[in-house]
């Protein structure tokens, strides 16, 4: 009995401190990119560095719904010890766009099944779902592209990038410059294609960063791989 009483006063614990540190100007600033939380994140991650690794606690702060909690349990995971359909459904379940984002970034990229739902997902009718596979799909065409379609792949960026929903918009638009800049055999079809669609074309960005339009992004990082 005094195990599980122990991990229940740890939640009972943490999410105190997570209630502690909620900022309502951090939850205004957060809730604009639809993240329904107001904890810095700077704070939630020295708080996960104190924790360190807690599989146990990460799951039970998961069960709680909570976006911060949420937050804070993919920080002190251990990414390889979720099974496939685990994971299937943490992803289904995370609405947030944050949560979303470190949950690929953070755990799915570091877990043996990332091929098996890069594959699962990327045909899933739900545009959030979707979005994650085509998200796994740019970090392979980067990184280890064997054995994928390139040209099948702008074939479908092609067809359907223009009219997708928000974020599967934003993965393909990645994936479509992954191509670009890391395929030179591909980069001219890459470059018409973001030309012809325009997506992202108008998206403000800050001084000295790099666009997210496919054609301007993928000619700076040539441009730079070029000079270095």
């Amino acid at each position: 009995m005094a195990g599980p009483a122990q991990t229940q006063t740890t939640v009972a614990e943490v999410m105190d401190e997570l209630s502690a540190l909620e900022d309502p100007r951090m939850r205004e600033v957060n809730a604009r990119h639809g993240d329904d939380h107001g904890v810095n994140l700077s704070r939630l991650r020295a708080l996960a560095k104190r924790l360190k690794t807690q599989q146990d606690l990460a799951q039970q702060l998961w069960t709680t719904g909570d976006t911060a909690a949420r937050l804070l349990a993919i920080l002190i995971c251990r990414p390889g010890s979720f099974g496939r359909d685990e994971l299937d459904t943490m992803l289904r379940s995370a609405r947030a766009p944050k949560i979303q984002d470190w949950l690929i970034n953070y755990v799915v990229r570091k877990n043996p099944h990332t091929e098996e739902l890069r594959v699962l997902w990327s045909a899933d009718a739900d545009p959030v779902v979707a979005g994650a596979g085509w998200a796994l799909t740019a970090d392979r065409v980067a990184k280890h592209a064997e054995g994928l379609d390139l040209a099948g792949l702008l074939d479908i960026i092609e067809a359907e990038m223009k009219d997708a929903p928000e974020r599967l918009q934003w993965a393909m638009n990645t994936c479509l410059a992954q191509i670009g800049i890391h395929h030179p055999e591909h980069r001219e079809r890459a470059l018409r294609i973001g030309e012809r669609l325009g997506v992202l074309r108008d998206y403000p960005t800050s001084p000295g960063c790099t666009s997210p339009f496919a054609p301007a992004w993928i000619n700076e990082m040539v441009r730079r791989q070029d000079a270095g």
